[in-house]
């Protein structure tokens, strides 16, 4: 009996934590801990193209889309949850650079991302060999700019493995100025100011390539399996490094 009591004491305790926690000095809350307050729904699409639309016909798309929202994803103790369908959780507002802080845990077989600008991604993977996606890069761990290119291309694929034992918390550190990103996962370096690749532009030779888009949203990706993500925090940077 005893033993029960701690352990619910403990329980208690960790969703107290998610609760109540609160931003670093500097930084804001993206996800409250209670509700998708700030949040609508985004497929994969280039950010360009809806923000050119009419201030009716984007807030049409954003109505529209939380009818979806609402069906895949749910706050429980603080805790975002996804349930590997629909569309991707996506900010309200626009980010040009800044530092985003945040964790996340997985289930067995789901990968997932997140879009910087609404651009994707710094990339999320079960590693683990049964997970069947080594040939894809698992193997090399997550936090990666996966869709930089192939293999060996400037920040595809992480510096070291920093993920944690299956199934644990992972916490993600992310800055970008520019078009430079810098990763950490789990305090340790994955990507040093590598370029995220325009992937709304990836077929055209990269020295005609458009530039990226200087604001854009921050989006957690869905892709086949449950994922929670909590302690989602930002800060704005106002002077921009040179690429």
């Amino acid at each position: 009996m005893k033993t029960r009591v701690l352990t619910l004491a403990s329980l208690l305790c960790l969703a107290f934590s998610a609760l109540s926690a609160k931003p670093p000095k500097g930084f804001t809350a993206l996800f409250n801990g209670k509700d998708l307050k700030g949040w609508w729904g985004l497929k994969t699409e280039d950010p360009e193209k809806w923000m050119a639309l009419s201030p009716e016909k984007l807030e049409e798309k954003r109505k529209a889309s939380l009818v979806d929202v609402h069906k895949h994803w749910k706050v429980e103790d603080g805790i975002l949850i996804n349930d590997g369908k629909g569309l991707y959780l996506s900010t309200l507002k626009n980010y040009s650079d800044f530092v985003l802080m945040l964790e996340y845990k997985t289930v067995a077989g789901a990968d997932s991302g997140i879009y910087l600008r609404g651009v994707p991604q710094v990339q999320i993977w079960d590693t683990r060999k049964e997970a069947g996606k080594w040939k894809l890069g698992a193997d090399k761990g997550s936090g990666g700019l996966w869709n930089n290119g192939k293999a060996g291309a400037p920040g595809r694929d992480p510096l070291v493995h920093a993920d944690k034992p299956f199934g644990q918390w992972n916490s993600f550190n992310i800055t970008m100025r520019g078009t430079l990103v810098t990763v950490r996962l789990n305090d340790k370096l994955v990507v040093d100011q590598a370029p995220l690749i325009n992937y709304w532009d990836r077929k055209t030779p990269i020295e005609k390539r458009k530039p990226l888009i200087k604001k854009g949203p921050i989006q957690l990706q869905t892709h086949g399996g449950e994922i929670s993500w909590r302690n989602i925090y930002l800060k704005e940077l106002s002077a921009p490094a040179s690429d």
